[in-house]
């Protein structure tokens, strides 16, 4: 049986060419690339303005791998989680999250993660594969036809905080948001775009280098080596002071003020001296801090610190004049907060 080749793996020149060898027109591809990410048909029969035995030509020799939709679960905060069904069976989430200013889709890079963040439910899940580009893009594409349909308003952010780290998934990360932010695409701006990281020093160099438009949110959740290094694996390879040296090389080649982020948990980050050596870190560039209210897991050992303590914890920081945001979790019930990502399925 012939192998199909994953049309949405070739770029416009590939497309074009094999087109022509199979005896089409250049301009033919053109129509074809349009209708694969502009207008994301899954089928081939969806090309319209195309002839049927131009049609049946591609059918023969090509396959789309679209993702397609499980199943989804809303919230009581109106937050809907999704199942996505990839080609291959395997299964990720990704989030659509309504507020009053936003509609932002949360989306994931990998089946599964490698990172054992022991406060995340992805964490304990092992990583099976990186997404591919078209993947990624399928989840904005569908989360932002969901807006509509749901909502009736178009989504106006996208947050790689899904499952998986993106910057083990540089390549294909970045293919997706090139692809997201085309005009052949979705359109969407860069300053739109949030990716966010456990901390990966040189990856995050890279970015600098690669001069990427988005934006970069660090999870930081602790800025003592010690107490990161029992929540978060990944800083024993690589400790603050060489991610400190990363972040301020970032900022120094785009620019661009990165975010930190910070959960707070009970009786282990809490107190005004963790706050203190989140200060300290967060004023060696500029930045701004989001605290993140902790989002329980099944089998987590860690709860959410008390009310007043992150009050106290958020005005410290800000009377050392570093900007902080209060981010308040949505779709807890439903699993579908920070953290809780884990292919549980088992919605309803």
């Amino acid at each position: 049986m012939k192998t199909k080749i994953d049309i949405r793996q070739l770029s416009l020149n590939q497309l074009t060419e094999k087109l022509v060898v199979l005896g089409e027109k250049p301009f033919r591809a053109k129509q074809v690339y349009e209708w694969l990410w502009k207008k994301r048909a899954t089928s081939f029969q969806d090309m319209t303005n195309l002839s049927k035995s131009l049609r049946a030509v591609i059918d023969e020799n090509f396959e789309i791998r679209a993702i397609s939709l499980q199943e989804a679960q809303k919230s009581k905060d109106k937050t809907i989680k999704n199942a996505f069904l990839l080609s291959d069976e395997a299964v990720v989430e990704g989030v659509l999250i309504p507020t009053k200013k936003r509609m932002t889709a949360c989306v994931s890079v990998q089946v599964g993660c490698s990172l054992d963040c022991a406060f995340c439910a992805t964490g304990k899940l092992k990583r099976v594969r990186n997404l591919n580009p078209d993947e990624i893009y399928d989840q904005v594409a569908m989360i932002s036809q969901q807006s509509k349909d749901e909502y009736d308003i178009p989504l106006s952010n996208i947050v790689f905080m899904g499952m998986g780290e993106p910057l083990l998934n540089y390549k294909n990360v970045l293919a997706s948001i090139d692809k997201i932010t085309s005009p052949d695409g979705l359109g969407m701006s860069p300053k739109r775009i949030t990716v966010s990281t456990a901390g990966i020093p040189k990856m995050i160099k890279k970015l600098a280098d690669d001069e990427i438009k988005f934006n970069l949110a660090l999870s930081l959740h602790a800025a003592n080596d010690v107490k990161r290094n029992k929540i978060m694996p990944i800083n024993e390879r690589n400790s603050l002071e060489v991610l400190k040296e990363a972040m301020i090389y970032f900022h120094e080649k785009t620019k661009t003020r990165p975010t930190l982020e910070y959960i707070i948990f009970k009786d282990f980050n809490d107190e005004i001296q963790d706050a203190e050596e989140l200060a300290e870190f967060c004023l060696s560039f500029p930045s701004k801090v989001n605290i993140i209210e902790y989002n329980p897991i099944d089998g987590g050992k860690y709860q959410q610190a008390d009310e007043a303590k992150v009050d106290a914890f958020a005005d410290y920081l800000e009377s050392r004049n570093i900007i902080v945001n209060m981010r308040r979790s949505r779709g807890k019930d439903i699993d579908a907060a920070c953290g809780q990502l884990a292919n549980k399925n088992k919605i309803a």
